[in-house]
């Protein structure tokens, strides 16, 4: 069981760092120019009390997500859909994930979509061609009567500049956060 769950999350790892490893003229130029770093991950993971359709619901459901991280949600889980948070409804160009796309997604074992930053990163986080990158996968714990899911976020995608850095430490922290606050909800704490 271990091994199997060992490949699996190397198989959505690699998904995560598909994007950037793949050939073409904005990666390469991405890779090159800008110094992005694939030894940059971000990865925290969280088990919930809950089976794996419930946790997937957490992150593609608008009013599930919306109880735990942004405000506002316009969630369209489907290859290509929205994948767009609003942490201040009332300026949604600068405190968002707008313009953000899923750009994987199997129902209740992952989703993967495009992030950008808050203010205070978006002149480079937000213009970065490609976008950093998130992927959620969900394993399933426990048995049938009591099931849990291990939650497991890979954030990519980090350029190696010191204001890349101070992004990367601020997400590293605001995922913690998060995460933490998903599973006291789903745990009803």
């Amino acid at each position: 069981m271990k091994t199997k769950i060992c490949l699996t999350l190397a198989f959505y790892l690699c998904i995560s760092l598909a994007a950037l490893a793949m050939p073409g003229e904005k990666n390469a130029s991405m890779n090159s120019k800008k110094g992005y770093s694939m030894d940059k991950i971000i990865h925290h993971s969280v088990r919930l009390n809950c089976d794996t359709h419930r946790a997937f619901e957490m992150f593609t459901e608008n009013e599930l997500l919306q109880s735990w991280l942004p405000k506002l949600a316009d969630v369209e889980p489907v290859l290509g859909g929205k994948y767009e948070v609003f942490w201040k409804p009332e300026d949604k160009a600068s405190h968002s994930t707008i313009g953000c796309k899923v750009t994987a997604i199997e129902q209740d074992k992952f989703i993967a979509f495009e992030w950008k930053g808050p203010p205070q990163f978006k002149h480079f986080m937000n213009v970065a061609d490609p976008l950093t990158h998130v992927v959620v996968f969900f394993v399933a714990r426990g048995n049938a009567s009591t099931p849990k899911t291990d939650v497991h976020l890979i954030h990519s995608g980090w350029g190696s500049s010191d204001e890349w850095e101070e992004a990367r430490q601020f997400f590293n922290m605001g995922w913690k956060q998060e995460l933490k606050e998903l599973s006291q909800l789903v745990q009803g704490k």
